[in-house]
């Protein structure tokens, strides 16, 4: 290489690494996009752990304790939706058999009218009762209660004196609520089976947390009324899914004496040196909202002191399942916890082990769940040091139902049924409410300014690259394309494609087109879109390029308190604010840009018009669709109690909004009779295709 290239490559990673001043080198300074978007939630999440570490610091007293407790409980209720009322359980048995040391029964009952839960319930053959009961709940297997691993812990449990019910939990087992031909779910996985609907959840102000650990609850009902249970001595242990399920239980439930959670998802978003977008999984598992509060998955544990409690982690988890945090903010948790149990007394019943094998419920995890209620619910010295015989039973001996599947065999009502009922009783305002506070946004800077990073000739249009600020440590990328002599009687025309701005730059493209009419044209990309599309996080990059979808930046967005779809309406807004130098602006915008292109439009009127095309018809429609496709970048907390899309178009006018090829949330155009049903407002125009090029943007830009 030559001397004098590499002086220039030299200054060049210098300048961009912010060493030099950027006079230093003669060409465009960009910055690294891709971490915008991570920057921006990084610093979201460090809030969070101060605001956190304040709290808990504060825990120096047995009444600061039971405050946070409190604190705890309320919060979480609040956060997932409010908590259900009770119903009855109508229990029954359906069928039983004997095995060695055991009596296995299979259970079905409500946890609300109609929604039907499957269970076995292993007796003890041996001892006296009243036996201490262990409610052991799965992790995300496909065929729950039956897993292998999850069988021989119940199992091994009864056999050493133990009623255990084993459940399955929402969209496992004999709960698969979108079963492909062959009964197992049609969906990608287990996970999915509670994230799907968990997404519809949201938009009527729902949960899938609260969904699930109401379920818990119920079984942890039925558990304490059995005839042969002692009501005092109830416990809770899962492996995975099931670890953080009894994390749930154990914040809201008194009546747990002791509890034993191996492998849950214990990694806090407000942790030191958050990688993001975060320890984002299931539904369940994300806590809306809880990043400003200063709440996290840690907290739920706080609720359960002084009570024996035995966290059990793999070790190999940090970069075989969860994230590089999922250990170092465990442990470090874990020793803040510890010093609440030392306040209160008992620092000794709290316990941590963990094993180097991968993420499973591996016999050494299983021994020592053994040892640790042996030790508290039965007061014993007993070391349980070699697991009782198990023989996992096929599947379909486990079976409350004939076929295995609560809609077949019991007509269970669907969480899709459960959250279309509740949307029909949402009656959604015809003026937009509190969208501010819904998008989490901040105020926008008036002395929003471009900042012209380079620019090129091109065919009696100058191209320049420019950048809009739009909060910390985001800048916002665009292509300008400025005619030689615009017409000034012409709005500027942002164009946002949910592609990203670098579809149109060529030579012939849609902007040179624009520009070729006299129009300026500026094309931009929004957070998590095209050059903001966010990097890869540290770490393991099976799991981090998995992680570094749009949706887990997402729901990372909406544990922080700023949801992705605010974001963008922020990018929007400012960079509306900073082409008033050239002009108004009229937005066209693609797919599912089309969204926060109108919530911004509600927002300002410095934006003149909308060319929408092959956007959401309406909210609505994905809670009515049982097999919707819309993304989760999208969505909003408890959105259809305060607008819907129809309602924001309409309260933008008397400014037009052109709707291009709309479709409905399985993303199949919508008729115009229809369309016209749900968009009787004299300002937006309506057609049946989704056009891209310059003359359908011209039709009302």
């Amino acid at each position: 290489m030559a001397l004098s290239t590499r002086r220039e490559l030299f200054l060049m990673t210098m300048a961009a690494r912010g060493a030099w001043p950027q006079s230093a080198y003669p060409g465009t300074s960009y910055r690294d996009y891709s971490r915008c978007l991570p920057d921006y939630l990084r610093d979201l999440a460090q809030h969070a752990y101060r605001r956190r570490n304040e709290a808990i610091a504060k825990l120096t007293t047995p009444d600061a304790i039971a405050k946070r407790q409190q604190w705890v409980r309320d919060n979480f209720w609040q956060m997932v939706g409010g908590k259900p009322e009770r119903t009855p359980l109508r229990a029954r048995t359906v069928a039983s058999f004997d095995r060695p040391g055991y009596r296995l029964e299979n259970v079905v009952y409500e946890s609300r009218p109609e929604l039907y839960i499957t269970a076995n319930l292993y007796v003890p053959a041996a001892g006296k009762p009243p036996y201490p009961g262990v409610l052991f709940q799965m992790g995300h297997s496909l065929n729950g209660k039956a897993a292998e691993t999850y069988q021989k812990c119940c199992q091994g449990l009864a056999r050493l004196g133990y009623v255990v019910l084993a459940f399955d939990p929402m969209g496992q087992g004999e709960r698969v609520y979108y079963p492909g031909a062959t009964g197992q779910t049609r969906l990608a996985s287990a996970d999915d089976e509670h994230t799907y609907p968990g997404k519809q959840m949201l938009l009527v102000g729902d949960t899938a947390t609260r969904f699930q650990v109401w379920d818990a609850i119920r079984s942890l009902d039925y558990l304490a009324a059995h005839p042969q249970v002692d009501p005092s001595r109830l416990a809770s242990t899962g492996q995975s899914g099931g670890a953080t399920l009894t994390m749930l239980l154990a914040a809201v439930d008194d009546r747990l004496a002791a509890a034993a959670e191996a492998s849950g998802n214990t990694e806090n978003v407000a942790c030191a040196d958050f990688n993001p977008p975060g320890a984002t999984d299931d539904a369940e598992q994300n806590f809306i909202g809880s990043g400003p509060l200063g709440f996290d998955r840690w907290d739920l544990l706080y609720p359960l002191a002084p009570k024996p409690l035995l966290i059990l982690v793999s070790d190999k988890d940090f970069f075989g399942t969860y994230s590089p945090q999922y250990i170092s903010s465990g442990w470090q948790e874990y020793t803040k916890l510890q010093q609440a149990y030392a306040v209160l007394g008992h620092k000794d019943h709290l316990g941590w082990a963990s094993t180097p094998l991968p993420h499973t419920l591996s016999y050494y995890l299983r021994l020592t769940i053994y040892n640790w209620f042996e030790r508290w619910l039965k007061g014993s010295d007993r070391i349980i040091q070699q697991e009782p015989a198990t023989e996992p039973e096929p599947d379909e001996k486990l079976w409350v139902g004939a076929t295995g599947n609560v809609v077949r065999d019991f007509r269970s009502v669907t969480p899709f049924q459960l959250v279309r009922q509740r949307a029909l009783a949402i009656q959604t305002p015809q003026r937009p409410e509190r969208l501010e506070a819904l998008l989490g946004l901040e105020p926008v800077q008036p002395s929003v300014h471009a900042t012209v990073l380079g620019r090129v000739p091109s065919r009696d249009v100058e191209v320049q690259a420019i950048e809009v600020p739009s909060a910390a440590k985001v800048w916002v990328p665009a292509w300008l394309f400025a005619p030689k002599s615009p017409d000034a009687s012409k709005a500027v025309i942002l164009i946002l494609d949910e592609h990203g701005r670098n579809q149109h730059w060529r030579e012939g493209g849609l902007c040179e087109k624009l520009a070729s009419q006299r129009r300026i044209a500026c094309a931009a990309d929004l957070r998590g879109i095209g050059d903001l599309r966010p990097e890869a996080g540290r770490g393991s990059q099976e799991f981090e390029i998995r992680h570094a979808r749009e949706e887990d930046y997402a729901w990372a967005s909406l544990i922080l308190g700023r949801p992705l779809l605010g974001q963008r309406v922020a990018d929007i807004l400012a960079l509306v604010q900073a082409l008033k130098t050239w002009g108004n602006t009229a937005i066209a915008a693609s797919g599912r840009l089309t969204i926060p292109a109108l919530l911004a439009a509600a927002l300002t009127k410095d934006i003149e018009s909308l060319y929408l095309s092959g956007g959401l018809a309406s909210f609505r429609s994905i809670v009515e669709s049982e097999h919707y496709k819309q993304p989760l970048a999208g969505f909003l907390p408890d959105l259809l109690a305060h607008t819907d899309l129809p309602q924001l178009a309409g309260a933008i006018a008397p400014r037009l909004a052109y709707l291009a090829g709309a479709t409905d949330a399985d993303g199949q155009p919508m008729q115009l009779d229809r369309l016209r049903k749900i968009y009787p407002y004299s300002n937006v125009q309506l057609s049946q295709s989704a056009g891209w090029t310059v003359e359908h943007m011209l039709r009302c830009c």
